[in-house]
C-alpha cells in the first residue's frame, strides 16, 4: 500500500458471498461520490463454519487483493470475517483503514421495551471474541435468544428471497424468539438484510428488525474524513463488482437483490494468493 493513498480511489467491500451487497447498498447511499470495489468471495462461501486459522488467511489474502486493485479502504461487509480476522488484518495492515461488522447489539438493547433480543447470525459469529465482548458490554441485563438459521445464506446467495424454504427457515429461527417475548431482532449476518421484508411479515408487528448497515456506511464515512480521504468530486461514484466464482451467477444475485445489472470480473485462487483473471 502506498503511504498516501488518494481520495480519488475506492473504498472495497469485502464478503463471503453477496451478503455485503446490503452494506453497499448503505454505502452507495451515504457516499454517492465514493468508488465502491466489492469482492464476494464465493468459491469459499459460506464462511459461518469455517475454522478461525482458514478465515484469517483467506481475509488477508483478500486483503491483499483488494490492495492491488487499489483500495484505499477495507469495509469487511461480512460479520465471520469481522469477528474472525478483523484484528488480525489491522496488526498485518497497520496503514490502511478498515470498518469491520459487529453485531447491532448495543441498539437493540437500547430499544428493546422486554429486554428480550433475538439475533440471527453464523455459528462463526457466535463462537467469536467480538460478539461475546458485545452482549458483555452492552446487554448483560438482556436475555438474548440466537439462532444460526442452518441454510439460508444459500438461500440468499441463490436470491431465494421469497421462497417456501426460506420462510421455513426464517419461521423456524425467529417464531420461537417472538414466542419467549423478544420484541428487537438483530441481523447478525450481511446476507440477512435482505430477507428483512420476509421477517417483517413473519414477526407481523410483534417486533422491530435492526439492520447494521447503515451504521456501517456512516461508520466508514467517519473515518474517511479523519484520514482527508473523502472523494471531492461531485460526480456519481463508479461501482466494480469481482467474484471468485462463476460471474454469470453473481451477476444474477446482483440483478434481483440489488436490481442492477452490471458485468462482474473474475479472480481465482492460486494457491494461498487472489489472482484476477483477464478479460476475453
Amino acid at each position: 500500500m502506498s503511504a498516501t493513498p488518494s481520495p480519488s480511489q475506492p473504498i472495497a467491500l469485502y464478503d463471503s458471498g453477496v451478503g455485503g451487497l446490503s452494506v453497499l447498498r448503505a454505502a452507495q447511499a451515504a457516499l454517492p461520490h465514493e468508488h465502491l470495489l466489492y469482492f464476494g468471495d464465493q468459491a469459499n462461501v459460506p464462511y459461518g463454519s469455517r475454522s478461525l486459522e482458514e478465515l484469517r488467511a483467506i481475509a488477508e489474502a483478500s486483503a491483499r487483493f483488494l490492495l492491488s486493485q487499489g483500495a484505499k479502504l477495507i469495509v469487511i461487509a461480512c460479520n465471520t470475517a469481522s469477528a474472525a480476522a478483523l484484528k488480525h488484518l489491522r496488526a498485518v495492515f497497520p496503514d490502511l483503514p478498515f470498518v469491520g461488522m459487529e453485531p447491532a447489539v448495543k441498539p437493540a438493547a437500547e430499544q428493546s421495551h422486554t429486554r428480550k433480543v433475538g439475533v440471527l447470525a453464523t455459528p462463526s459469529t457466535f463462537h467469536g471474541e467480538l460478539y461475546a465482548s458485545v452482549v458483555e458490554r452492552f446487554a448483560k441485563d438482556v436475555e438474548i435468544f440466537q439462532s444460526t438459521c442452518p441454510g439460508l445464506v444459500k438461500q440468499i446467495e441463490k436470491a431465494r428471497l421469497n421462497t417456501p424454504k426460506t420462510r421455513r427457515i426464517l419461521e423456524e429461527a425467529v417464531l420461537p424468539m417472538l414466542d419467549a417475548g423478544a420484541d428487537t431482532l438483530v441481523m447478525g449476518c450481511t446476507h440477512y438484510p435482505f430477507v428483512i421484508p420476509l421477517i417483517e411479515k413473519i414477526a407481523a408487528g410483534r417486533a422491530r428488525v435492526i439492520d447494521p448497515s447503515p451504521a456501517v456506511a456512516r461508520q466508514t464515512a467517519r473515518v474517511l474524513a479523519e484520514r482527508s480521504l473523502l472523494n471531492p468530486s461531485l460526480e456519481p461514484g463508479s461501482l466494480r463488482f469481482i467474484t471468485s466464482a462463476e460471474p454469470a451467477a453473481f451477476e444474477y444475485a446482483l440483478s434481483r437483490l440489488l436490481g442492477l445489472s452490471a458485468q462482474a470480473e473474475a479472480a481465482s485462487w492460486q494457491g494461498s494468493e487472489l489472482k484476477l483473471i483477464p478479460k476475453n
